[in-house]
């Protein structure tokens, strides 16, 4: 191992969204207030999608030249450092190129879709994406005014597949004019394969439906496993849309930057017509520089995350033997079905917060078909998930208790 992933590096007085910016986003500007019996400082971040490892140091040391430039005026991706950067990243790890032209920068992954679905839907038009959904998929949708519907996912023993036919009869919906496709899936872990990839599209274009395919995972694989675009599936179509970023790849979310490629010329008219071009000049200096000399680091990465996997599933088998996991095929993000220890009540997200001081996003953070389910985040030190999940543990342990005597005293007083 060549890079200190065990490393604890503290990030309160940051301003990170991780630390500091959870409750009103996990539970809602109007919830009840959490109750907890343990300081901020003991509280176990492993919620939302960005890691508790430091930056690589490409990324740190092209951010810092840029920094011995003292003028830090309006930036916009004039030449081609980044293109040929993230081309040739393309091209080493997924077999896939575009042209320069087809290639625009955008503030994240998430402003392209609000701004996509503006340009490709109508007031009336729906957006589909596959479910358990990531939440913001639907806030792309419903708050441009455009209606959300998903196609549900069926899990076999913690893996997901397509139901087919139910995703025909959405994608054939006249007024279905986008399909969302997440790959790898975000919450489950899925990495869809090209017979799974070539159906989707198949279906999506002899309906008419344009494919915003968000790959923002494709970088976080499993050893072994490799990631196909799928544009690359079809070379010499013009309704797929691809976004990538080094955000989640290097660790890099907060610099909001973010590559999409759009083969179709009048919707790339349409982009830079309508959208905002300037770009964080220090973004796009580690932009080139994770993607130019990033990828010891991603590889020294990746063993870890499988390391961390490999513990959490023996964890869940000897001490949460009624709870499922299935190793996911990419991300960081472990989806865990809980469902037998909880009745569909209980707010997971405030229980293992409450409970055992850990913040993770229960399934109710997610868009249909997530009940009874936690993600969570296990791109952190090794001793940070040891003690997480013997928090989660302990938790359980002590619901099942409590439950157990309540159940008792009921049964008691109606015998009585």
């Amino acid at each position: 191992m060549h890079h200190d992933f065990d490393r604890l590096i503290p990030r309160f007085g940051t301003n990170a969204s991780a630390v500091e910016g959870y409750e009103e986003y996990l539970l809602g500007p109007n919830s009840e207030r959490l109750a907890l019996d343990r300081p901020q400082e003991d509280i176990i971040q492993m919620w939302v999608a960005d890691m508790q490892f430091a930056a690589p140091q490409a990324a740190l040391d092209a951010m810092a030249e840029r920094l011995r430039h003292p003028i830090f005026g309006y930036t916009m991706n004039h030449d081609d450092q980044l293109y040929d950067a993230f081309r040739g990243w393309c091209e080493r790890r997924h077999d896939w190129s575009f042209p320069r032209e087809q290639m625009v920068v955008s503030l994240g992954v998430i402003p392209a879709l609000f701004g996509l679905v503006r340009y490709l839907c109508g007031p009336d038009d729906k957006v589909l994406a596959l479910s358990p959904s990531y939440g913001y998929f639907k806030h792309a949708a419903t708050k441009t005014g455009r209606t959300f519907v998903t196609s549900p996912l069926i899990a076999q023993d913690g893996y997901y597949e397509l139901d087919f036919v139910d995703f025909e009869a959405k994608a054939s919906d006249p007024a279905v004019k986008v399909f969302f496709l997440c790959h790898p899936h975000n919450p489950t872990g899925r990495l869809w394969t090209d017979a799974e990839l070539r159906r989707m599209g198949e279906i999506c274009l002899a309906n008419g439906v344009k494919i915003i395919s968000d790959e923002i995972h494709c970088d976080l694989l499993r050893k072994g496993r490799r990631h196909t675009p799928l544009a690359k599936l079809f070379p010499e179509n013009r309704e797929i849309i691809t976004c990538m970023a080094v955000s989640k790849t290097f660790n890099l979310a907060g610099l909001m930057i973010a590559t999409i490629v759009i083969p179709d010329p009048g919707l790339r008219a349409v982009w830079n017509y309508q959208h905002y071009p300037f770009i964080n000049p220090i973004s796009l200096a580690a932009a080139i520089g994770a993607y130019r000399d990033g990828e010891a680091w991603l590889e020294d990465l990746r063993t870890y995350l499988d390391d961390n996997f490999l513990l959490m599933a023996d964890f869940v088998r000897q001490h949460l033997p009624e709870a499922r996991l299935s190793i996911p095929e990419s991300t960081y993000l472990a989806w865990l079905d809980v469902r037998a220890y909880f009745p569909e009540s209980v707010n997971l997200t405030r229980f293992f917060l409450e409970r055992a001081g850990v913040i993770v996003e229960g399934g109710e953070m997610f868009v249909d078909n997530g009940k009874g389910h936690v993600r969570l985040n296990l791109a952190c030190p090794r001793s940070v998930l040891q003690e997480a999940l013997g928090r989660i543990h302990a938790a359980i342990q002590a619901f099942a208790l409590t439950s157990s005597r309540t159940e008792n005293e009921c049964t008691q007083a109606a015998c009585r």
